[in-house]
């Protein structure tokens, strides 16, 4: 009850304040422009009669009208002194820590002590050096001095963090970070490059043994066919006998041809026997 009180007393002083700033400097602009007025004759002057030592003077309205315009237009210089003193005292009635505040300060100090401008390692000394950087920072100019005194407080605390996450380390880490990309782009590149050598030797080895296996294909049918027809021809009485197993080659039938006694000299015989070289040959 007595706080919601006293915020009412404040809130009715604070605004009578600024009526009373506002009727001042009207009641000065216009009777400085009403004298002024009255100057040049396009208005009357204040008529009145004031009695002083048993004189009469009838002009003393012009002259309490002139002295009220002088001293309303002396009210009205002090205005805006008196604006700055009203400025200042709601600045410092309002003044609460906020967080934004000396987080905004807070930044400004630790971005600093990343980029190792503090050097002083003691508690006091180095609160003090981060004081007067915050006290001279452009963009800290409004804050209060508990709110610096704060924020430098905090930064002393988290200076080994700004040590660790400095922008030096941040640099080393990201270049790191970069050759490491690029060295896996290059793998990559190379991999690539293996996987289609190893392709394309794959379809080689392929077709490779594609034409053995038609090169084998027919020579074992080559060799079936003369296995056939070689038993026929040598199947005669008069022709040497030639043995049941299957003929490695052409060069042992010509051999053993070659090898086999003489026969008589008939049509037959020369037959096979010209069959055969040709075979061999």
């Amino acid at each position: 009850m007595i706080g919601a009180m006293r915020s009412l007393v404040v809130s009715m002083g604070w605004v009578m304040q600024r009526l009373m700033f506002v009727t001042v400097a009207l009641l000065g602009l216009g009777a400085l422009a009403y004298t002024l007025a009255c100057s040049f004759g396009y208005a009357p002057w204040l008529e009145m009669t004031a009695t002083f030592g048993g004189v009469g003077y009838p002009q003393a309205g012009q002259v309490v009208q002139i002295g009220i315009t002088a001293l309303l237009s002396g009210l009205c210089v002090f205005l805006p002194a008196n604006a700055r003193i009203m400025a200042l005292e709601t600045s410092h009635r309002r003044f609460h820590i906020g967080m934004e505040d000396v987080a905004r300060a807070y930044r400004a100090s630790h971005t600093t002590d990343r980029e190792g401008t503090f050097k002083l390692k003691s508690e006091f000394d180095s609160v003090r050096e981060r004081m007067a950087y915050l006290r001279d920072h452009p963009d800290l100019a409004e804050l209060e001095p508990s709110v610096l005194e704060i924020a430098s407080q905090m930064s002393h605390i988290s200076r080994d963090l700004a040590d660790t996450y400095s922008d030096s380390s941040i640099n080393r880490a990201r270049d790191f970070l970069i050759q490491r990309q690029q060295e896996i782009e290059d793998f990559n590149t190379r991999l690539d490059a293996a996987k289609a050598t190893a392709a394309e030797m794959r379809v080689w080895i392929d077709k490779v043994e594609l034409e053995e296996s038609v090169a084998q294909a027919q020579l074992d049918r080559l060799q079936t066919e003369l296995s056939n027809i070689l038993p026929e021809l040598f199947s005669s009485d008069a022709t040497p006998t030639v043995p049941a197993r299957k003929v490695a080659n052409l060069s042992d039938v010509s051999e053993q041809w070659d090898d086999a006694p003489d026969f008589p000299d008939n049509d037959d015989n020369r037959i096979v026997a010209l069959l055969a070289r040709r075979a061999a040959e």
